[in-house]
């Protein structure tokens, strides 16, 4: 089994507030950032439609996976964040787009409690893409998430990428900007956003695409986010946990899952991973398929 080492041990009031960031995204959000949500989600299930399917989005932020799914036709859709204005952004997104649909519904709930988790059910697919290493408790957050997939489903995760000393050293910058008085904290940002800013800049030039640079950073770029949101909630972020590709695919094969798509960074963002839950059985003959 992969050895677990929890990394992150928040105190009280030692946690970013992603609601309040995802309010301010929230005016943003336009037909071209649902669009791209669309595209991500297609792209990474491999699917055209999610019809008839049930969608659990776990910290669904500012509720823009949560309308990419109703988009997509998906049958059901749960929305579930533990962050009061979290939940706010999502059931102003069901409002302004599904109003009378009772296909989609909204609430608070903490995946890292284990009953709550448990009594919403069993979802087709479990969506849970950025926020598991922000919980303070990841793997548990992963356990729970788990225990959510019906059988014959498919979880979505997505995790930090573990760098060694640099993640470490992301991660103080992290906590010490909750720590922070906020009217220092755009200081922080001014301080700690320029590399990040460089980066992206690095990486579009090399793949000759500084359309999709300067659209990431006005108009919105991959998965209909904002390059300046996406930055706030980098330098911020906190808890923050990390784990190599290796230990999350290992991790999840113990607790019954079989990996199906794999999307791993060299860099310090996200890997992202799409699981099988097969039924009973039929682990090891998925597994070697």
């Amino acid at each position: 089994m992969a050895e677990i080492r929890p990394i992150d041990a928040p105190g009280a009031g030692e946690r970013f507030e992603f609601g309040a960031n995802w309010r301010r995204f929230l005016a943003r959000i336009d037909e071209a950032a649902i669009a791209e949500a669309e595209a991500s989600l297609r792209e990474l299930l491999g699917v055209e439609s999610l019809c008839g399917r049930t969608f659990l989005d776990i910290g669904s932020g500012s509720g823009l996976f949560s309308l990419a799914a109703m988009r997509l036709g998906a049958g059901r859709v749960h929305s579930l964040d533990n962050d009061p204005e979290s939940v706010t952004c999502t059931e102003e997104l069901r409002r302004r787009f599904f109003p009378e649909s009772e296909r989609w519904t909204v609430g608070a709930g903490d995946v890292t409690d284990a009953e709550s988790i448990r009594a919403l059910g069993r979802f087709d697919l479990v969506y849970a893409w950025g926020v598991l290493h922000h919980t303070g408790a990841m793997w548990r957050g992963v356990d729970n998430s788990c225990s959510a997939v019906a059988t014959g489903g498919l979880l979505v995760i997505a995790i930090y990428n573990d760098r060694g000393w640099r993640s470490r050293a992301w991660r103080a910058v992290k906590r010490g900007y909750v720590r922070a008085p906020v009217p220092l904290r755009p200081l922080m940002l001014a301080t700690a956003g320029p590399p990040v800013f460089l980066r992206s800049l690095t990486v579009h030039l090399r793949a000759r695409n500084l359309a999709g640079f300067i659209r990431r950073w006005s108009s919105g770029g991959r998965r209909g986010m904002s390059g300046w949101h996406d930055l706030v909630d980098w330098v911020g972020g906190y808890p923050f946990e990390v784990a190599r590709p290796r230990e999350v695919v290992e991790y999840c094969r113990d607790i019954g899952l079989v990996p199906r798509a794999i999307h791993t960074t060299s860099g310090l963002g996200n890997n992202e991973f799409v699981f099988l839950k097969p039924a009973a059985g039929r682990v090891q003959a998925a597994s070697s398929a």
